[in-house]
């Protein structure tokens, strides 16, 4: 791959891409996680998906292994895979690029077309987990607070979605020092969500990519 878009790019914004194989090298150093289905892994400067890409690759990979001769299964736990990979991208095209490449990988891997309701499902989950805005400063490009959702697999098809904002989620380990003030703080005080959803299914999903594409 080109490392360099363009030497403006380099200057304004130091975007320089990470070779594939120095990419490879450095996800064989945390192997297992990379190959865990419900592992999360946040890029703050996710560019076109040059890390994230590689991970959902072993994570498809790792569904096939486990759940490869049930359909049902396989296509769920696909869509959790996708679910556990978050990605914050200063620069538009790039965000729009490392989508694209996500949903290319889910796509080709369970067979999918844009008429599907699991291509619309996870197409809703990327646009919400990988996030225009700015990791230095975790607002997104509207100014308002970065959010993460967490997403949970319950079984029988249904997921759970929970939104945090990533402010406070980086700032548990503060929070939770020795010597910090908040130290005596049950996590439960702390690390609470802005939003809880009912309970999802990939229709559910699917509809919602779909509301939030028509505006309503």
């Amino acid at each position: 791959m080109n490392l360099i878009k363009s030497k403006k790019r380099v200057a304004d914004h130091g975007e320089v891409f990470t070779p594939d194989w120095l990419v490879e090298k450095m996800l064989d150093l945390v192997k297992g996680e990379t190959e865990r289905i419900d592992s999360r892994f946040l890029e703050p400067a996710c560019g076109s998906g040059n890390f994230l890409v590689p991970i959902l690759q072993r994570k498809m990979a790792a569904v096939e292994l486990k759940f490869g001769k049930s359909d049902f299964e396989k296509r769920h736990y696909a869509l959790y895979g996708l679910m556990c990979a978050y990605g914050v991208e200063l620069l538009a095209d790039n965000i729009a690029e490392c989508r694209a490449n996500m949903l290319e990988v889910f796509a080709d891997y369970l067979g999918l077309n844009e008429a599907d309701d699991l291509y619309r499902a996870a197409s809703f989950v990327l646009s919400l987990n990988l996030v225009h805005g700015d990791a230095m400063t975790m607002r997104g490009m509207d100014g308002s607070p970065i959010m993460v959702v967490e997403w949970g697999y319950l079984g029988k098809g249904k997921f759970q979605r929970r939104d945090f904002r990533l402010d406070v989620l980086t700032g548990m380990a503060s929070f939770s020092a020795e010597d910090s003030l908040f130290s005596t703080l049950g996590k439960h005080e702390i690390f609470k969500p802005i939003n809880t959803f009912p309970p999802m299914t990939v229709k559910d999903l699917a509809e919602a990519g779909g509301s939030l594409e028509s505006g309503a």
